[in-house]
C-alpha cells in the first residue's frame, strides 16, 4: 500500500509540473513539483533520504514564508475565490495559488521526512 501511495504522489506532482509548461514562470514552478516527484519515485524504489527530506522541507517552508504578506491580503479581502478563473484578476490571487502549491510540496516533503525517519 505504501508503494502505491508513492506512485500516486509521484504521478500527481508530475502532473502539477506538466501543467506548468504553459505558464509564464514555468522555469520557477516545474522544479519544486519535479523534486517531490523525484523523492516519491525514489521512495517507491526503497531509497529514503532523511537529511535530504529535512533540507527539502526547510526549503519549501522558507519559500512559503515569503508569501505570508500576500496571504494576509487575501484573507483581509474576505478570501475571495482563487479558483473561479484561470486568469488572476488580482495579484494576490496568483500569489495565493503559489502559496498553496508550496504548501502541497511542503506536506509531501513532511510525509517523506516522517517515512524516512520511521524506516531508520
Amino acid at each position: 500500500m505504501k508503494k502505491f501511495i508513492d506512485i500516486i504522489i509521484a504521478v500527481i506532482f508530475l502532473l502539477f509540473a506538466i501543467v506548468q509548461i504553459n505558464d509564464g514562470d514555468a522555469i520557477k514552478w516545474m522544479p519544486p513539483y519535479l523534486l517531490i516527484t523525484y523523492v516519491a519515485f525514489n521512495s517507491y524504489r526503497g531509497r529514503h533520504f532523511l537529511l535530504g527530506s529535512v533540507a527539502i522541507l526547510i526549503f519549501y517552508l522558507v519559500w512559503m514564508s515569503t508569501y505570508i504578506p500576500h496571504m494576509q491580503s487575501w484573507v483581509s479581502d474576505g478570501m475571495p475565490s482563487i479558483t473561479e478563473s484561470m486568469k488572476a484578476e488580482s495579484p494576490y490571487i496568483e500569489l495565493s495559488r503559489e502559496f498553496f502549491g508550496l504548501l502541497l510540496c511542503a506536506l509531501a516533503a513532511l510525509y517523506y521526512l516522517i517515512k524516512a525517519k520511521r524506516l531508520r
